[in-house]
């Protein structure tokens, strides 16, 4: 197929459990090994707390919590991804990071009904990789980032 003509994304495809999520890559800053998180008194409990970043203060989620996963102990692999949305920077606690990848529109189908405790405005659709026929839940970070912080 050819993709010359069409508009390409890249997106960071990063694991929880088993599963690969994709992010925009245009939305992320930095990705950072574990760091030490304060807890935020009376925060919901899918945020984490928040880090020192260079001297800005910047709050961290975990994605687990978010997307009612297991707990698990972090690993020599948990990295925080660091997000800028509008002027907002947020921290994601994901279990790896595992490529950049490209994905022409065509190769986005969108969702529209989803199974178990994923929201759908939660979606930007799933990614179909050419290369090792891996499909990559593509993730909506503002809607996902806005709910976190109002529960």
């Amino acid at each position: 197929m050819n993709y010359a003509a069409q508009a390409i994304r890249q997106f960071i495809v990063f694991k929880l459990d088993e599963q690969l999520y994709g992010i925009d890559i245009q939305n992320v800053q930095i990705i950072e090994r574990m760091k030490p998180i304060m807890r935020v008194p009376k925060a919901p409990n899918c945020v984490k707390g928040v880090m020192n970043l260079r001297g800005e203060i910047i709050p961290v989620i975990s994605l687990r919590e978010e997307f009612e996963l297991l707990q698990t102990e972090t690993t020599d692999k948990t990295r925080i991804i660091i997000v800028k949305l509008e002027d907002a920077m947020v921290g994601i606690i994901v279990d790896e990071v595992k490529e950049v990848i490209e994905l022409a529109d065509v190769a986005i189908e969108v969702v529209q009904n989803v199974q178990g405790k994923m929201k759908s405005n939660h979606l930007l659709g799933v990614g179909k990789v050419q290369s090792d026929n891996n499909i990559v839940t593509l993730l909506n970070l503002q809607n996902i980032i806005e709910e976190s912080f109002e529960k």
